[in-house]
């Protein structure tokens, strides 16, 4: 079972799983415009309430949880609707920014996947926990100024990251999902990728990708909150996120992790890969 299945992950995942052999069902608002390979028993959904999910989750042995898929309530529902279903097994895409300790208080985005860590470590379910570090996805955000202008404005863009590869966040889930040994019950994998580069860094692979000059120009913290805010996110988090992007200048949040090689037994891929394959997104 996967939510999310329409995003960058989830699609991943979904053909990861349907090339190892495994049934697939992913819940979507809206099965006609999914878009999912042929093979994947594809249900309309709404993630929010608990009673219609039941039904829709029987027979499936293990699931994959995004919290993009509707956010923390969302997640909560889905959570309590697989205990009544007999679902065995839930693997969380969760965040980095969890660390288990007090710290996660500090901002909106470790508060959110704690808590959501916390609803099923407490669901007596067998879980595994993949907090993605520094989603190369998350560039994409820079794609409209990088087709108008070549240009990309943040408060800090020196700070330093680990992007990380969708396909190897689904392929460390795609693992834990069809585990038949128990290695990876009540583990939490930081999945990074396998080098450090900063926003500067990452905005010239994406120029060398795409075969056009690109820079970074610095702006407020304050311009850069507003800028990232949207609904569900509002400009208060937002300056949270810009902020701790600012304590990794120089010292970085996350140090590189192997977790995707020994997980999966492949190397991690760069960034400069992900950006020659997402090249017609920025061109």
């Amino acid at each position: 079972m996967v939510t999310g299945a329409t995003g960058n992950i989830g699609r991943s995942l979904v053909g990861r799983l349907l090339a190892e052999g495994a049934a697939v069902r992913a819940l979507t608002r809206d099965p006609a415009r999914a878009g999912l390979p042929d093979g994947v028993e594809t249900l309309r959904a709404d993630l929010t309430d608990e009673a219609s999910l039941e039904p829709l989750l029987a027979g499936a042995d293990a699931l994959f949880l995004n919290l993009a898929a509707g956010g923390g309530q969302a997640a909560a529902a889905v959570t309590g609707a697989a205990v009544r279903a007999g679902i065995r097994r839930i693997v969380l895409n969760s965040s980095s920014s969890v660390t288990d300790t007090p710290a996660d208080g500090e901002n909106h985005i470790a508060r959110m996947h704690a808590g959501v860590e916390r609803a099923v470590r407490d669901s007596g379910l067998e879980w595994t926990f993949v907090r993605g570090a520094n989603y190369a996805t998350n560039t994409l955000a820079w794609a409209p100024s990088i087709r108008e202008s070549g240009v990309v404005r943040e408060a800090h863009p020196d700070a330093g990251g680990v992007p990380v590869h969708e396909g190897d966040l689904a392929d460390v889930a795609a693992v834990a999902l069809l585990d038949r040994t128990g290695a990876h019950l009540s583990r939490a994998y930081v999945v990074t990728g396998p080098e450090q580069k900063t926003m500067a860094e990452q905005v010239a692979e994406i120029g060398q990708a795409i075969g056009r000059p690109t820079r970074v120009e610095r702006i407020s913290e304050e311009a850069a909150a507003e800028a990232m805010a949207r609904p569900g996110f509002p400009k208060e988090a937002a300056l949270e996120l810009v902020r701790l992007f600012g304590r990794s200048v120089g010292a970085p949040l996350f140090p590189v992790s192997d977790a995707v090689e020994k997980v999966t037994g492949h190397p991690a891929r760069t960034f400069a890969q992900w950006a020659r394959e997402h090249a017609a997104d920025f061109s």
